[in-house]
C-alpha cells in the first residue's frame, strides 16, 4: 500500500502506517492478483479492510458460499482472468467449505492461492470458537506450499513463495493468516540480517522446448505412421495453429479431452471430438485403428479409450515431466510447452503425406456421426429431448461466447453437440468432475470478460446444489457487466440422471427413487423473483424461439427445460456387459422402464447402425 494513506484523527488527517493485511494485498497485486472471490467473516476482517482501502484497485467478489469461491478462483485462470486465482475466506467453517473448489484447481493444474483467516495467535490452542487445525486440514490440497504467518516480517517471502510455487507447479498454495497479525504494522522491507529473507517478485521462466535430439527422435517415430491419431488436452490451449498444422502434416485425426475442447476448431472434418465415456464414436474408432499416437497436454485417465498396448507407437508432450508416460507406453516423452515444442517438431518432420485414405476414413466417420447426432436430437421425447436443446444452441452460439458446463448429463450433450469455435472460451470441472461447478465458473468467466455473452449448461441436481443460491450473486452484479447476457439452461428431468444410468449399466440395479428423484422446482420463476428473466420449455416447438430470446435478452435469463429422464447416454463403445446390466435393471422393475424401452431402441439403432468402413 502507498505510504501516504491517512487515518482521520482529532487533529485532522494523520499518516496511517500500512498494516500486514495492506502489505499482503500490495504484494499479491505485484504478482497479478487483483480479484478475490470469497465470503466475509471476522477471521479476515483485516484483509477485507485492506481491500476496501485499495479504492477499487483490488476487487472482492462476494459469492454465496465459500465452495463457489474456490471454483471461481480456479475458473479465473481457465478463462484468462489473470495468471493466479485467489480465494479469501474466514477461519473454521469458511476454510472447510472452500476445500472442494480448491481441489478442482489442484486436479486441473490451475495456479490458485488460498488466503484463510485463523484464530488470533493469543488464543490458538485454547479451543477458541471456530478454531480448526488448518495446517493439518490443508496439508493435502496445498501440499506444494502451505504456511502460517507468525510475524509481520514473513509477509514478503511467504507471499512470494506461495505465488511462485502456484505458478511454477500449476497448483494450489495456501497462507493461514491469524486475525491479530492482519492489523499489525507492516514490515515491507525485512532487515538485512540473519534469519530474514529478501525475496523477489519477478516471475520465473518456464521450460519451453525439449532438447533437439529428443524432438528428432519423436519426429522419427511419428513420420513412419500411416494411421496417426492425436489426443489434445488443456496443455494444448494456446497452440491451436500448431495443432492444426501438425495434424495436417501427419494426416492425423484429432480427438480432444474435455478440458482441451478449445484447442481445436470442432468444425474441422478431421476433429473427431471428445474422447472417453462421454466421447464420440469417431474418437473411439480413431484410437482403435491408429498405428501412431501423439498426445499433447492431456492425461485423460480412461485407459480403455487409448489404443490397445503395442498397437501404436506413441509420443507425448507435456509441460510437467512427471505427467509423461502415465496412461500409455510412450516411446518418446517431450517435456516442454506445447506451442514451441510442436513448432520444433514441425521443423523436424519435413513435408506431409498429402491426402490419405486414413484422413478420408476419419472424415467420413466424423461426418456420419454428426448426422446421427442431428437425427437423435430431432427424435421425439417426453416432453422434450435434451439433445435438441444443445443441437439448436450450437447453431445459434455467438462467436465470442463463454461456455460453463456442469457435471452430469449436460456434459455428455455438450461433448456431442457443441462445436467449439476458435474465438470461444469453454471449461468445466474436468478432473474432479464435481457437480455444482458450472455456476461458479460462469460467474468467474463473466467477471473476466464482462463484455462477452455467457451460457451456463446445468442439470437440475447441480442447480439445486448451489445454482439457485448463486443466481443471487448474478442478480447482485449483472448490472455492472457491459454485456448483460448470462443464459442459464437447466435440464429439469427430476432425476440425478447420470448416476441413475451408472447404476443401471454398471450395477444392473434399477434407479433408486429415494436416492435419485429430485423435487420439481420452477427455476424460471425463481429467476423472475430475483429480477432476472425466466423461460419455461415444456414442448420441442418452443426450443428455438426461447434460445433466440435468451441470447438477445437485456438481462440474465434462466431457462427451465422439462426434459426426458429416459434419454440414453450411450457410450461410444457400448459393451455387451453394459447392455446386459441395463436390461437387468429394467427387468428388476426400474420405475422408468417404459421410458428406457421407448427411448433406448431408436437411440441404439441410430447410434450403432452399420457405417462404411466402421471398425
Amino acid at each position: 500500500m502507498s505510504a501516504d494513506d491517512t487515518t482521520a484523527g482529532e487533529a485532522g488527517p494523520l499518516p496511517r502506517r500500512p498494516t500486514v493485511a495492506d502489505h499482503i494485498v500490495s504484494r499479491l497485486f505485484s504478482w497479478g492478483v487483483h480479484r478475490y472471490f470469497g465470503y466475509p467473516g471476522d477471521g479476515i476482517n483485516g484483509l477485507t479492510s485492506a481491500l476496501q482501502r485499495t479504492n477499487g484497485r483490488a476487487q472482492f467478489i462476494q459469492v454465496r458460499h465459500e465452495e463457489t469461491a474456490g471454483f471461481a478462483a480456479s475458473a479465473h485462470v481457465k478463462y484468462g482472468g489473470g495468471p493466479l486465482g485467489c480465494a479469501l475466506v474466514t477461519s473454521g467453517p469458511g476454510a472447510i467449505h472452500l476445500l472442494n473448489g480448491l481441489y478442482d484447481a489442484k486436479l486441473d493444474h490451475q495456479p490458485v492461492i488460498a488466503l484463510v483467516g485463523h484464530t488470533a495467535t493469543t488464543a490458538e490452542g485454547g479451543g477458541y470458537y471456530q478454531e480448526v487445525d488448518l495446517l493439518a486440514l490443508y496439508k493435502d490440497v496445498a501440499a506444494a506450499f502451505l504456511a502460517q504467518l507468525d510475524h509481520p516480517t514473513q509477509v514478503r517471502h511467504l507471499v512470494d513463495r506461495a505465488c511462485r510455487t502456484a505458478l511454477a507447479r500449476r497448483t494450489v498454495t495456501a497462507l493461514i493468516l491469524p486475525l491479530d497479525l492482519q492489523d499489525e504494522p507492516a514490515v515491507p522491507n525485512p532487515p538485512h540480517a540473519h534469519g530474514y529473507y529478501q525475496t523477489s517478485n519477478a516471475p520465473s521462466s518456464t521450460p519451453t522446448v525439449p532438447p533437439e535430439a529428443d524432438v528428432r527422435r519423436a519426429a522419427e517415430v511419428l513420420r513412419g505412421g500411416q494411421r496417426v491419431a492425436m489426443l489434445v488436452g488443456q496443455g494444448a490451449l494456446g497452440a491451436r495453429d500448431e495443432v492444426r498444422e501438425i495434424a495436417d502434416r501427419l494426416g492425423a485425426g484429432v480427438a480432444t479431452a474435455l478440458l482441451g475442447f478449445t484447442a481445436v476448431d470442432h468444425r474441422e472434418p478431421w476433429v473427431t471430438g471428445a474422447i472417453g465415456l462421454l466421447g464420440t464414436r469417431p474418437s473411439w474408432q480413431l484410437m482403435s485403428g491408429c498405428d501412431r499416437l501423439l498426445i499433447v497436454g492431456s492425461n485423460m485417465p480412461y485407459s480403455e479409450f487409448y489404443p490397445p498396448p503395442g498397437q501404436a507407437r506413441a509420443v507425448q508432450i507435456d509441460l510437467d515431466g512427471t505427467q509423461l508416460g502415465l496412461r500409455y507406453p510412450t516411446e518418446v516423452n517431450l517435456t516442454g510447452d506445447a506451442r514451441p515444442t510442436l513448432r520444433a517438431l514441425l521443423d523436424e518432420l519435413g513435408p506431409g503425406p498429402g491426402p490419405t485414405a486414413w484422413r478420408t476414413e476419419i472424415t467420413e466417420a466424423t461426418s456420419a456421426w454428426r448426422r446421427v447426432q442431428h437425427d437423435l436430437a430431432e427424435q421425439a421425447a417426453d416432453p422434450v429431448n435434451p439433445q435438441l436443446l444443445f443441437h439448436t444452441l450450437n447453431e445459434r452460439l455467438p462467436d465470442d461466447v463463454l461456455l460453463a458446463v456442469d457435471c452430469g448429463t449436460t456434459t455428455a450433450w455438450y461433448a456431442r453437440h457443441i462445436q467449439v469455435r476458435p474465438s470461444m472460451l469453454a471449461s468445466l470441472s474436468g478432473t474432479l468432475l464435481s457437480m455444482g461447478g458450472a455456476m461458479p465458473y460462469a460467474l468467474s468467466a463473466k467477471f473476466a470478460h464482462p463484455d462477452r455473452p455467457l451460457v451456463a449448461l446445468i442439470g437440475d441436481g447441480a442447480m439445486q446444489m448451489n445454482g439457485v443460491n448463486e443466481l443471487i450473486t448474478v442478480a447482485k452484479y449483472w448490472r455492472s457487466w457491459a454485456d448483460p447476457r448470462f443464459v442459464v439452461l437447466v435440464l429439469n428431468n427430476r432425476d440425478l440422471a447420470f448416476v441413475s444410468w451408472e447404476q443401471r449399466s454398471t450395477e444392473g440395479t434399477p434407479m433408486f427413487p429415494d436416492s435419485q428423484q429430485l423435487p420439481d422446482i420452477a427455476y424460471h420463476q425463481w429467476a423472475e423473483v430475483l429480477g432476472l428473466h425466466g423461460e419455461l420449455i415444456d414442448s420441442p416447438e418452443q426450443v428455438r424461439d426461447v434460445w433466440d430470446r435468451a441470447l438477445t435478452a437485456d438481462r440474465p435469463v434462466v431457462i427451465n427445460a422439462l426434459v426426458d429422464p429416459a434419454e440414453l447416454m450411450l457410450p461410444p463403445h457400448f459393451t455387451v456387459e453394459q447392455a446386459r446390466k441395463t436390461a437387468a435393471a429394467v427387468l428388476r422393475g426400474d420405475t422408468d422402464w417404459a421410458g428406457i424401452i421407448r427411448r433406448g431402441l431408436p437411440a441404439t439403432v441410430a447410434s450403432y447402425r452399420p457405417r462404411r468402413r466402421d471398425r
